[in-house]
């Protein structure tokens, strides 16, 4: 990343997207332009797998001492989401690798086991970053997180402390407090979004379970089968927390959902991130409300937050400036490799 890092202004609202839904929904629905991914597929020690797009940078720019980027996206997002794309293409443009991490299912290929990703699943990223880094011993690695991938990351960044080769992390759209969030989502206008990810997670469960019960008869499917079976008839579900507490708590570990989410918010956690980290928020954002936030003064010195007035749900499309999020997480980014650099 260059010294030449972009100096970027405050967000401002397109006249045609005047509110926080819009802004969120026009990120989500409108045409991503696509861009040239390759997959790794990553084995886990646990017999499943996560797949890995990355987009090399353009090797007219290309600098080996420029870090790869690792991209961590959202709840029922993959690497193909736009704002994964798009990230991936300015990064490309700019002579930057970047590697895209779908989580467990997330991919298009159902994956092996009951279990699939959730807001706290830092054990798959540390498998993950650990394969990366094998493979690119020499290379440093920066990353961005996007709602629940920032949750995730942020999660991990505290886990790990100072970890030799991170330089520091973006996480955009964060729900710190999920239950906050979850809350959030049974509200209002919000109902939406929860009604969203509800249906689209329990497709992916359904879906999971007959490819499974097509499988049965083959060593090791069988008990992961009964897994998902002893989770019953998730039609009866009304909201996400009724999923969280009813198939990602016992799927992966917790109680119920209280304990999911107490385990697994990011934002009490911020106080054990030892590397440098920015936080890109919007006071409008439909999901996450202004009570889940850190305050600016609870923040160590080497996390910044940045509150927009407006932008939504990792939405941020500018006035003026299409690229004003990709040129924001690229912004800070490099201010990270130029301060390893120098220090």
């Amino acid at each position: 990343m260059t010294a030449q890092s972009p100096v970027v202004n405050r967000y401002r609202s397109p006249w045609w997207l005047p509110e926080g839904h819009s802004q969120t929904l026009w990120r989500r629905f409108a045409p991503p332009v696509p861009v040239g991914q390759r997959r790794q597929r990553v084995e886990l020690r646990d017999g499943d797998f996560i797949d890995v797009d990355w987009v090399d940078a353009a090797q007219s720019n290309s600098r080996p001492e420029q870090p790869i980027v690792v991209l961590l996206h959202g709840l029922c997002g993959s690497a193909r989401s736009p704002y994964i794309q798009s990230l991936q293409r300015l990064l490309q443009e700019r002579g930057i690798s970047s590697a895209a991490m779908n989580f467990r299912g997330c991919s298009g290929h159902i994956n092996r086991r009951a279990r699939a990703y959730h807001s706290g699943c830092t054990e798959d990223l540390e498998e993950v970053y650990q394969c990366l880094r094998a493979q690119n011993p020499h290379r440093n690695f920066a990353f961005a997180g996007f709602s629940l991938g920032g949750n995730v990351l942020l999660k991990w960044l505290a886990e790990i402390g100072q970890r030799e080769g991170v330089l520091g992390a973006v996480a955009v759209s964060t729900p710190f407090s999920l239950s906050y969030c979850s809350e959030a989502l049974n509200t209002g206008m919000s109902r939406l979004y929860g009604h969203y990810f509800r249906r689209k997670l329990i497709d992916d469960v359904e879906r999971k379970r007959e490819f499974f019960r097509a499988q049965a008869g083959q060593t090791g499917w069988q008990q992961e089968l009964e897994r998902l079976e002893a989770l019953g008839d998730l039609r009866r579900l009304k909201t996400l927390w009724e999923f969280d507490d009813q198939v990602t708590a016992p799927l992966h570990g917790f109680s119920g959902a209280e304990d999911y989410y107490g385990r697994c918010s990011s934002g009490p956690l911020l106080g054990d991130i030892k590397c440098r980290v920015t936080l890109i928020q919007s006071a409008n954002d439909p999901i996450i409300p202004a009570l889940s936030l850190p305050s600016e003064a609870s923040l160590q010195p080497h996390i910044s937050l940045h509150l927009e007035a407006a932008g939504g749900h990792v939405g941020f499309t500018c006035a003026g400036d299409a690229n004003w999020l990709e040129e924001r997480v690229f912004a800070a980014l490099s201010k990270m490799n130029e301060a390893t650099a120098v220090s």
